[in-house]
């Protein structure tokens, strides 16, 4: 049965920074493309950032400004999504997606940015 925790959200100041991870298990997860995505209040999810089996990232530009970084350790089975210089706006429950082969979701850590 596939699993995916996220971990490291909370309460950070603006400018600060968070770190994310994504720890899975029940698939073999150095084949799977993975992402990161996150839901404000009241918005629609969104999509922050992708990394491929290969190590090849894209991100939503328009969401992060070259401020956030995922990476992936395949011999941990685990995403990371390292955030710096976090704002207001960044404040949303994030969330992990196995997108290929097949689709599993976490179920998200919240990130607050608040002074």
């Amino acid at each position: 049965q596939a699993r995916l925790v996220e971990s490291g959200g909370g309460l950070a100041q603006p400018g600060g920074s968070l770190r994310l991870s994504c720890v899975t298990s029940g698939f073999t997860f150095s084949i799977y493309h993975m992402a990161w995505y996150r839901q404000a209040p009241g918005k629609e999810r969104e999509l922050v950032a992708k990394i491929d089996s290969s190590g090849r990232t894209t991100y939503n530009d328009e969401a992060v400004q070259g401020r956030f970084v995922v990476s992936r350790d395949d011999a941990k089975d685990t995403m990371y999504l390292q955030m710096n210089n976090l704002q207001p706006e960044d404040t949303a429950v994030y969330s992990c997606k196995a997108e290929w082969p097949s689709i599993y979701y976490g179920r998200g850590t919240q990130v607050t940015v608040a002074s």
